[in-house]
């Protein structure tokens, strides 16, 4: 799932690391640049998410989904989807749930500072609240549909995907993370490109955090 908003200079080199065999789903949030046609003429499935925001896009891709396992990156050419293979294979062998990529930037411009530091504070809480020892909360991350769906997530905005690490963790699932080379972006961060934006996303997210455990989760194959 690739959630797009206004990415029509970033789409072409994207879609053209997707590897092969897999499908290509942008979920285009409104886009005025041009985006969804784009993505079409690169052989992308583009579904239409009029809610704007994050994490609206993300579960509006994440329903229209049929695969089995299912990844999610962004669209703004800072990662790689190509790297999405071995935490595919991570999943489909059972060796983990939720497989997330650990951005190291490989450009000054690629993760400004404010954004580092935001980062580092939601790790620290994420820390607290579920005991998982993780250092990012990156966009690339891979790992069954039908499981996911099961946790119930309803946060739309920028805390969804802090939300589905959260849950994953009351649920018992095993959540592993790896190293990915993060790259400058194209284009202005809708997020992360202003003091005010990294801080919104950060309120968000301790939001998310304040939540009380939801109803005991089934976890995924019986385990505890």
């Amino acid at each position: 799932m690739l959630p797009c908003l206004d990415e029509a200079e970033a789409l072409p080199w994207v879609l053209a690391r997707i590897p092969d065999g897999w499908r290509a789903l942008v979920v285009d949030n409104g886009s005025t640049d041009g985006s969804a046609e784009i993505a079409r003429a690169h052989g992308a499935t583009v579904v239409r998410e009029e809610r704007r925001g994050f994490g609206a896009a993300c579960h509006a891709g994440l329903t229209a989904a049929t695969a089995d396992i299912v990844c999610f990156c962004d669209c703004d050419a800072s990662l790689d989807p190509s790297l999405l293979v071995p935490f595919v294979r991570e999943v489909r062998a059972g060796q983990a749930d939720l497989v997330l990529g650990r951005r190291r930037p490989q450009a000054r411009a690629a993760w400004p500072s404010h954004a580092r530091l935001g980062n580092l504070a939601l790790a620290r809480m994420l820390r607290r609240r579920t005991g998982l020892r993780l250092h990012d909360l990156g966009p690339l991350r891979a790992a069954r549909r039908t499981p996911l769906l099961g946790l119930g997530l309803t946060d739309r905005r920028s805390g969804y995907p802090l939300q589905m690490v959260v849950r994953a963790a009351d649920a018992g699932w095993r959540v592993t993370e790896h190293a990915v080379p993060y790259l400058p972006r194209t284009g202005r961060s809708k997020v992360t490109g202003t003091w005010r934006g990294t801080w919104q996303a950060v309120r968000d997210m301790r939001g998310v955090l304040a939540e009380p455990p939801p109803a005991r989760t089934r976890p995924i194959g019986g385990r505890r």
